[in-house]
C-alpha cells in the first residue's frame, strides 16, 4: 500500500465539506447539474478499506429510488493519474451495494482520498480522504447519508453501525463436557451439523465424517459404509482437495445430498476458492467426488486463501417467505418462484476474513444468484446454524472474538439484524471452536438441549465438546 499526501481541491461545481470528529475526514458531496442529477446525486462513496485482507478496496451505495448504470465511472485516489474503470455493465440496484478492489489500479495509504467520477473522470460524484488507515473499515452511518467513522468491515454490505446491543452470559448451563474419545480425530475438525442421531463433521484436511452417538452425551465414527475414518472428498473433476470448513443439509436431510463450505483446493494453498460443494453420501468408497460446486469467487470480495467460506446452513424458502425476506437482487420480497431449479432454499454462508453473512439460491444447473448481504459485526464467522425451532440463525466467532455467539431473525424490513449476543459459556476455555451444532426440539429435556462445538485445535486431546441452551 502506498502512503500519499491529503490535498483540497477547487472545483467549479459547489462542494459540501462535513468534519468527523476523530480522525480529520473530509467528504465531498457533487450539486450536480440536471442531466446527471438523477444517477450521481444517489451514488455515494459508502466505505473505505485500506488496510487487512481486503485492503484498498472502496464501497459504493445508490440511496436512490431507481437503478442506476455507473458503467465507465472511475475511481481515484488523490492522484489524478490513478483510474480503476468501473466495468461495462454494472448497476446499482435501489439500496444496493457494490465494492470493488482497486488494488491493481492504485494503493490505499494511511493519509489518502477516494474520489468517483462520471465516465468523463472530470466530473466529480463524490470524495472522501482521511489521515489515518481504516481500523478496519471507513464507513458512512447511516449507509449513503452519514458521516464516516471507523466500523467493522461489511463490503458489499449495510455498514455495521452498532446493534445497541449489549453481551450477555451464556443461555444455557455453564458447564461444558468433552464429547469424544481422546486424540480421536485430531486437529483441523470445524463444521458441525446435527441430523436426528447423526451428527455430520467437516474437517479442514479434505474429509468429512459421519459420527453417531457413544454413549448418551459423546460421538464416535460410524464404522460402517466406509465411514471408520471419514472419507475424502474431492471437487467434481475427482481431483484436488477442498479446504471444507462448514457442512448443511437441505430439508431432503442427507439423502438428498451433503453440501459444504470451502476456501479453497488445499492442493494450490495459496489461492482462494470460494466453494459450495455437493456430495453424494450414499455409496460406500472412502472417497467421494463432489457431483456439483457452485464457484462463489467471482462475486464476493477478494480475502486472503485461508480467510474465505467457514460456516454454510441452509433456511427453507417457505420460512423467508413467511418472515417477509427481502432479496437484494430485486430490492423486492423474495419470490422462490421467480428462481429456476433450486433446493427449496436459501444457503447462508460466513467469510472468515470479513464477518461478512451472504445468502445464495444454488440452482441445480451449477448457477447461483445473491440474494442477501449482511454484516455479521464480528471480526470474523466460523460456524452459521439454523435453529427452526426458534427461526434465528446463531453466528459463531472463534478465540478470535473470545467464542463469542450472536443470533440473528429477519427484521420489519426483511433483513437478518441482530437480536442477542452472548458470551461463551464460563466452563469453557477461549478455545478455537470453528464448529457449532443446535440440537433439535426432540432433545429438549429439562427446559434444555445440547449444543456441541468442534476444536479446530484438538485442545487437550479433544475435538468436540457438549454443552446445552434453553429450548
Amino acid at each position: 500500500m502506498t502512503a500519499s499526501r491529503v490535498r483540497r481541491w477547487r472545483r467549479s461545481l459547489r462542494v459540501l465539506l462535513v468534519a468527523v470528529a476523530g480522525p480529520t475526514l473530509v467528504v465531498g458531496a457533487l450539486t450536480a447539474s440536471p442531466a446527471h442529477a438523477a444517477a450521481a446525486d444517489d451514488i455515494r462513496i459508502n466505505e473505505v478499506v485500506t488496510t487487512g485482507s481486503v485492503n484498498d478496496s472502496v464501497e459504493l451505495y445508490n440511496k436512490g429510488t431507481a437503478t442506476v448504470d455507473i458503467s465507465g465511472w472511475i475511481l481515484k485516489d488523490d492522484n489524478d493519474s490513478s483510474k480503476y474503470a468501473i466495468a461495462s455493465g454494472t448497476t446499482l440496484a435501489p439500496g444496493g451495494f457494490v465494492a470493488f478492489d482497486v488494488h491493481n489500479a492504485f494503493g490505499l495509504g494511511s493519509s489518502d482520498e477516494a474520489r468517483l467520477y462520471l465516465a468523463d473522470g472530470t466530473t466529480l460524484v463524490d470524495s472522501f480522504s482521511w489521515t489515518q488507515h481504516s481500523a478496519p473499515s471507513w464507513s458512512r452511518c447511516p449507509d449513503g447519508t452519514g458521516a464516516f467513522g471507523s466500523a467493522a468491515l461489511t463490503l458489499g454490505a449495510a455498514n455495521d453501525c452498532g446493534s445497541g446491543i449489549s453481551a450477555t452470559a451464556w443461555q444455557g448451563g455453564s458447564s461444558v463436557t468433552t464429547a469424544d474419545t481422546k486424540n480421536a480425530f485430531g486437529s483441523d475438525m470445524s463444521g458441525l451439523y446435527q441430523e436426528g442421531s447423526v451428527m455430520w463433521a467437516a474437517q479442514n484436511s479434505g474429509k468429512l465424517w459421519r459420527l453417531v452417538p457413544n454413549g448418551t452425551t459423546a460421538w464416535k465414527a460410524d464404522t460402517s459404509n466406509g465411514w471408520a475414518s471419514g472419507k475424502t472428498l474431492r471437487f467434481p473433476s475427482g481431483s484436488g482437495t477442498p479446504d471444507d470448513e462448514g457442512v448443511t443439509l437441505t430439508g431432503a436431510g442427507s439423502a438428498g445430498g451433503v453440501y459444504v463450505s470451502s476456501e479453497r483446493n488445499a492442493d494450490s494453498s495459496g489461492t482462494s476458492r470460494l466453494s459450495v460443494l455437493k456430495y453424494d453420501v450414499s455409496g460406500t468408497g472412502t472417497t467421494v467426488n463432489a457431483s456439483t460446486e457452485w464457484n462463489l469467487t467471482s462475486d464476493l470480495p477478494a480475502v486472503g486463501s485461508n480467510l474465505g467460506l467457514e460456516g454454510i446452513t441452509w433456511v427453507p424458502d417457505a420460512t423467508l417467505t413467511a418472515a417477509g425476506f427481502k432479496d437484494e437482487s430485486t430490492g423486492a420480497a423474495y419470490a422462490p418462484s421467480t428462481y429456476a431449479s433450486h433446493t427449496g432454499g436459501v444457503f447462508f454462508v460466513g467469510v472468515e476474513g470479513t464477518g461478512m453473512i451472504y445468502g445464495y439460491v444454488l440452482k441445480d444447473d451449477g448457477t447461483f444468484t445473491r440474494v442477501a448481504s449482511i454484516s455479521s459485526g464480528m471480526a470474523g464467522v466460523m460456524e452459521l446454524q439454523w435453529e427452526p425451532q426458534a427461526s434465528r440463525l446463531w453466528v459463531v466467532c472463534d478465540d478470535t472474538c473470545s467464542g463469542q455467539h450472536r443470533t440473528m431473525q429477519i427484521n420489519s424490513s426483511g433483513a437478518f439484524a441482530t437480536t442477542a449476543i452472548h458470551n461463551r459459556p464460563t466452563g469453557m476455555d477461549n478455545f478455537n471452536n470453528e464448529g457449532f451444532s443446535v440440537s433439535g426440539s426432540d432433545a429438549c429435556s429439562g427446559g434444555t438441549k445440547p449444543v456441541y462445538w468442534s476444536d479446530d485445535s484438538n485442545d487437550n486431546g479433544h475435538a468436540l465438546r457438549r454443552g446445552t441452551i434453553t429450548c
